[in-house]
């Protein structure tokens, strides 16, 4: 009896073939171990594949996705993600990845009731409300979509930075660092949001200056 989902199946069969064509033993080593320098919390959007859209081959990103990017204090899935990446696979880099055009923030802009989901957008509801100003002041929705994007990954970032299993990290004196970037659909390009933070000291400064670069650009937008 064929599979409902054949397609894929074949598609799958014709990926395989094409890789080990190309590298007979990459499988081999891939099946040994993983050590990814990465972790890539990002958004459930389809659009936004880890490893495609930077130009890497499986094995290389550890990958969290949830709606909207969110990293949430008592989302244990979350937590585990980043606790086994962190303790267990000794990642170097944690990048919080948005994207453009974002159908959850979209929905908190428009105040959109989408059923279950409501109750976890609540958390970019919070980041929308702590950042009213900087969003009332530009005058399209496809802007304070994007900005709203950006000050989303940027807040998520320090939710990220505050979980004990970072600061633990950091305590211990393992080399750690965490990042914002945004991802345009538009036209594939990531977009590097000044967020980069490897220590408890310097989160505070190195968001301050995260917010500047973001109030820099709006003006340059006007």
């Amino acid at each position: 009896m064929s599979s409902p989902l054949q397609d894929l199946i074949d598609s799958n069969r014709r990926w395989s073939a094409s890789v080990t064509q190309a590298d007979p033993k990459f499988f081999e080593r891939l099946a040994r171990q993983q050590s990814p320098k990465y972790l890539w919390i990002g958004c459930s959007d389809s659009r936004v594949p880890a490893t495609q859209i930077v130009d890497l081959p499986p094995g290389e990103i550890f990958v969290q996705r949830n709606v909207a990017n969110v990293v949430s204090h008592t989302d244990l899935n979350c937590l585990s993600t980043i606790q086994f990446s962190v303790d267990v696979l000794k990642v170097e880099h944690i990048i919080v990845v948005g994207h453009y055009g974002c159908g959850g923030v979209q929905a908190v802009l428009d105040e959109r009731r989408l059923g279950l989901v409501d109750n976890w957008l609540r958390h970019v509801g919070d980041v929308a409300h702590k950042h009213v100003d900087k969003l009332a002041a530009l005058d399209s929705m496809s802007l304070r979509n994007m900005r709203l994007c950006e000050l989303n990954a940027i807040e998520q970032v320090v939710n990220v930075c505050q979980t004990t299993i970072v600061m633990d990290a950091w305590e211990r004196g393992q080399p750690l660092s965490v990042h914002a970037w945004c991802y345009g659909l538009s036209n594939g390009h990531m977009h590097d949001l000044g967020m980069h933070v490897s220590s408890r000291e310097s989160l505070r400064p190195n968001y301050e200056h995260a917010l500047e670069l973001l109030m820099q650009r709006a003006q340059e937008l006007r």
